[in-house]
């Protein structure tokens, strides 16, 4: 799933901090009915509601959550999910899936009663996950290295080229740990370095060029097609080329395999 930004702290209860997990976030967050919508980011989350765990699969599309519960979940890094759910990410993508629909019922019940045993659960769920990376499988030094590539900025072939595979290679690799392919990855990483720039107070003309954008109508094209929605309604503010979006004055941003914005 993807990163949030929620309503305002007293009202979600959120809180956010670097998980055992490499590289990783652990994200934990009260009752918050009707608020927010979650955001493709690039992520996936294992997360912990109602006494079950959870996965989040990646998003290329916008996605209300139910909020009416607590939830804590960590928050993997794109493509740092797979080695850990040994579940091929195309087949999450879009869902929230319980994990024991993924793996056998006994294990996914031993893992959520250790949870709930625990005096505090979102340190057990953040044990866990740990424990669950050192049994996952290796990690692929190239995803680190795709995932930068276009972070960067830089082009599908010039990618594929550095870490030494093939477009169509490139291609089916990109669909089994992050979801979906490298072009839909790189339109997700832009659009949230967007973001980023604009809840930091950049003008939204100069986000836009920033991130990669031809110009500000490209952006809100891509806003419309990932968020569903205009960039005014997800962070509201002055909107004009000279002057900085209001942002900055936005509640701190959390996480939820998704970015999302409180409405």
């Amino acid at each position: 799933m993807s990163t949030t930004l929620p309503g305002p702290p007293e009202r979600t209860g959120y809180a956010e901090r670097p998980a055992r997990v490499p590289g990783a976030a652990l994200w934990s967050s009260g009752p918050s009915p009707g608020g927010g919508t979650v955001l493709p980011d690039g992520c996936m989350d294992l997360m912990w509601s109602g006494g079950r765990l959870w996965v989040a699969g990646p998003d290329t599309r916008p996605h209300r959550p139910d909020r009416s519960a607590p939830h804590a979940g960590v928050r993997f890094a794109p493509g740092a999910a797979h080695p850990v759910l040994g579940v091929p990410a195309r087949a999450l993508r879009d869902q929230r899936v319980e994990l024991a629909d993924l793996w056998p019922a006994r294990t996914v019940r031993a893992l959520a009663d250790r949870i709930a045993a625990a005096p505090d659960p979102v340190a057990a769920l953040d044990a866990v996950a740990l424990g669950l990376r050192a049994a996952g499988t290796p990690d692929d030094p190239r995803v680190a290295r795709i995932v930068a590539g276009l972070r960067a900025g830089r082009s599908v072939g010039a990618v594929a080229d550095e870490v030494g595979l093939g477009a169509r290679a490139l291609h089916r690799r990109s669909l089994e740990v992050f979801g979906y392919g490298p072009k839909t990855l790189a339109r997700v990483l832009r659009f949230q370095r967007a973001l980023a720039l604009v809840r930091a107070g950049t003008a939204r003309t100069d986000a836009a060029l920033a991130a990669g954008y031809a110009d500000q109508a490209h952006l809100a094209r891509e806003t419309r097609a990932l968020a569903g929605t205009t960039l005014g309604r997800l962070l509201p503010g002055p909107a004009s080329d000279g002057q900085a979006s209001g942002a900055n004055r936005s509640t701190p941003l959390p996480s939820g395999s998704a970015t999302s914005a409180y409405r």
